[in-house]
């Protein structure tokens, strides 16, 4: 009966997690999954729905702990490893350390599907604003989140420019996630 729900909670947290892809900016709520912290719930379910023995993880110098690591390996089979160029999942424990995404594997121009998913745990959906365009978005959608860096809308576009290459990048705040995939156009507001 575990292995059922367990199952129905990682089909929902990756329909969630398509949903925030195809819809940037829109924040959804995932079940919560237990973790051991500074891991937050809604970047456990999404370790726990997405990641697998073939999707190596990067561990941030916040989150690169026995504890996260051994729970990541125990509950996806993952391998964590210490190069951020060979990591499919970023994830990365506070975005105001937020390493520049050239960190990152952008994928290639044959395979840009081979690129990096950055999970960036944020305090909050509030704070700094940013004004979003492109695929997904009627007109002109917003999306606020703090701590993120200054340079986080410049980030953001030089990332935006090596379409079809790029990183992905997914915050989350608790439970609560937003996801800003490399086809977006982000610009800071005001």
């Amino acid at each position: 009966m575990i292995e059922a729900a367990l199952v129905i909670d990682n089909q929902a947290t990756f329909r969630a997690l398509m949903d925030c892809m195809a819809r940037p900016g829109e924040i959804k709520t995932l079940g919560c999954a237990d973790a051991p912290p500074p891991l937050m719930a809604g970047t456990a379910a999404i370790m726990r729905g997405l990641a697998d023995y073939e999707t190596p993880v990067w561990l941030d110098g916040t989150l690169a702990n026995p504890a996260v690591a051994e729970w990541i390996r125990f509950q996806t089979g993952a391998p964590v490893v210490t190069d951020p160029q060979r990591a499919a999942f970023a994830l990365v424990g506070s975005g105001a350390v937020l390493p520049d995404f050239a960190a990152f594997s952008p994928g290639s121009q044959d395979y840009p599907d081979r690129s990096a998913t950055l999970i960036v745990q944020v305090e909050r959906f509030s704070g700094a604003m940013f004004s979003l365009t492109g695929p997904g978005i009627r007109s002109e959608g917003t999306l606020a989140a703090e701590p993120v860096p200054e340079d986080f809308a410049e980030r953001c576009a030089a990332n935006h420019a090596l379409f079809p290459r790029g990183v992905d990048v997914v915050l989350v705040a608790g439970d609560r996630v937003a996801a800003l995939p490399r086809t977006v156009r982000v610009t800071r507001k005001g």
